[in-house]
């Protein structure tokens, strides 16, 4: 008689022949394969969970009772399936979504409107609080050139969205509706207002065009509707100023996106920071060494934050060289322990620079700009050489999607990455603030979320790099602190509230200033 290890790796092998051509979203009447007794066995090991009535979803068996994780990164993957699967081809997502997706808008929505023809005006719900509503329309009204997101979402395409979307966007998104302003050829959206007759509407576009700073296409089109025998009153949809994006107009929506968010948080910061103390560093040694006695507390706070079993004594023992794992069996567990090296390693590499800073006046930015790209090989090199981790994967950014545990939001994908880390660098070394420079430079950093690992601890050099060369010391972000950590960088990331996230590391700021540590400089050991 089979094992249960056995029974159940034969449904493992059912379901990932499945999953390589479904995805995660698997419906169970097209794959009569995954039988009740295999999906009742997954479903026990946490490898499925139901969505809805004949619908599961490929989960982990990690995952903790609750956790939103897989289920936020394959909801969208699921409509587009559950769509495809009811209505064929006659289906899209509603202009508002299909405008967040073109504007480079990462937040996951707890509700998806799709309209389709063949619909019932339906709501469907969802795992954790989310449904989908199934809208009738006319079928006049899809469009012949939908756009297929990565999801598999049928989007309308910007020119046509913009014109039938409910004015009360362009209050409720006015970073997404700016956007995909600047990205819309003005030309093919007149045509799709000539085709309706729309005065109201080209009034609207017009000016929310010239809100945009395109005001030669908002005359244009007024012109041509005039043209046409049709007369449209100019209006600004936009109820709250908008704020100007630097950068070129063909520059990608994320990178856009990034640009509103910089320029649209930086007072709020320098606000925050306004009561936070700065040291002026005379003695640099001295300064360097205050930062070397947080040490061990940063790293130990800092690994464990991403879940590294890791303690004091090692640590320590890394610093002092007397880490051995050739000679030394206790030091076999190279996972955690390659974690606290390649964090050492790091760690020297940041201190140097800031050394280094001190004296470069205003160069200092384009130290860190040269230095920078280099850190994440400094982080996991360790890795690398003890065979955890392959050369190849130093090479740079991700390659692939990647999510953040119970997050509502996706980062950016691999594409928006190559584009988003140079404008990064750009608005790190430009800003004038360091406060700015720090908050933002870290919140920017893991809202990218370049690499596949180490974007929490790297975001938190930079952010400490930009913080000591300003006259702030060194700033531990305390694992007990973790939660209140990970939900102020949430309100940034999926609300597009920054203060929180300000705040919080103002606070830590002025805490770590209380008890600075007064220490002279020693001469720098030998292995270190």
């Amino acid at each position: 008689m089979a094992q249960p290890s056995e029974k159940l790796a034969q449904s493992l092998r059912v379901l990932s022949a499945i999953q390589v051509r479904a995805g995660n979203a698997i419906e169970i009447a097209a794959n009569p394969e995954l039988t009740r007794t295999h999906r009742e066995r997954l479903r026990r090991s946490g490898f499925l969970a139901p969505i809805i009535n004949g619908w599961d979803l490929v989960t982990r068996a990690e995952d903790s009772q609750g956790d939103s994780t897989t289920w936020y990164a394959s909801m969208e993957v699921f409509v587009a399936a559950y769509a495809k699967s009811r209505f064929g081809d006659a289906w899209q997502a509603n202009p508002e979504l299909s405008l967040l997706r073109h504007s480079g808008y990462t937040g996951i929505l707890p509700q998806i409107v799709l309209h389709s023809p063949a619909a019932n005006n339906q709501v469907l719900g969802l795992p954790h609080a989310c449904s989908v509503v199934l809208a009738r329309c006319e079928p006049a009204t899809l469009v012949p050139d939908a756009v297929v997101s990565s999801s598999g979402l049928r989007l309308i395409p910007v020119y046509r969205s913009l014109v039938t979307a409910s004015p009360t966007f362009f209050e409720k998104y006015q970073d997404s509706a700016q956007i995909c302003l600047r990205i819309v050829d003005a030309t093919d959206m007149t045509r799709v207002l000539l085709e309706g007759g729309q005065t109201v509407v080209a009034g609207r576009m017009a000016g929310a065009l010239r809100a945009v700073g395109r005001g030669q296409e908002a005359d244009q089109l007024l012109a041509t509707m005039r043209a046409a025998g049709y007369r449209s009153q100019e209006t600004n949809p936009f109820v709250a100023p908008v704020r100007e994006i630097l950068g070129a107009r063909a520059e990608s929506p994320y990178v856009q996106r990034l640009r509103l968010m910089w320029s649209g948080w930086r007072e709020t910061v320098v606000e925050v920071f306004q009561g936070v103390p700065r040291a002026r560093v005379a003695d640099v040694p001295a300064w360097i060494a205050n930062i070397e006695a947080r040490y061990t507390a940063d790293a130990y706070n800092s690994l464990s934050i991403e879940g590294y079993q890791v303690t004091e004594d090692l640590i320590e023992r890394v610093r002092a060289g007397e880490w051995n794992p050739d000679d030394d069996p206790t030091d076999k567990d190279t996972v955690n322990a390659m974690a606290a090296k390649g964090y050492f390693e790091l760690h020297k590499r940041v201190v140097d620079l800031i050394r280094r800073s001190f004296g470069a006046g205003q160069s200092a930015q384009g130290l860190f700009r040269a230095d920078f790209d280099q850190w994440y090989v400094t982080l996991f090199s360790p890795s690398v050489q003890a065979g955890i981790l392959k050369p190849e994967d130093l090479a740079g950014y991700r390659n692939r999607p990647i999510f953040i545990r119970n997050a509502r939001h996706a980062p950016p994908s691999p594409k928006a990455v190559r584009d988003c880390m140079p404008a990064l660098m750009e608005l790190i070394v430009e800003e004038p603030e360091p406060s700015v420079r720090a908050v933002l430079g870290h919140f920017a950093f893991v809202f990218i979320h370049p690499y596949v690992d180490g974007n929490g601890r790297i975001g938190r050099f930079l952010m400490n790099y930009m913080l000591t060369t300003a006259g702030h010391h060194w700033t531990i972000v305390e694992v007990e602190h973790r939660g209140e950590y990970m939900a102020a960088l949430e309100q940034a990331s999926s609300c597009g509230n920054i203060k929180p996230f300000a705040e919080l590391v103002a606070n830590f700021a002025i805490e770590q200033a209380k008890r600075a540590p007064v220490r002279k400089a020693q001469p720098a050991r030998p292995n270190a």
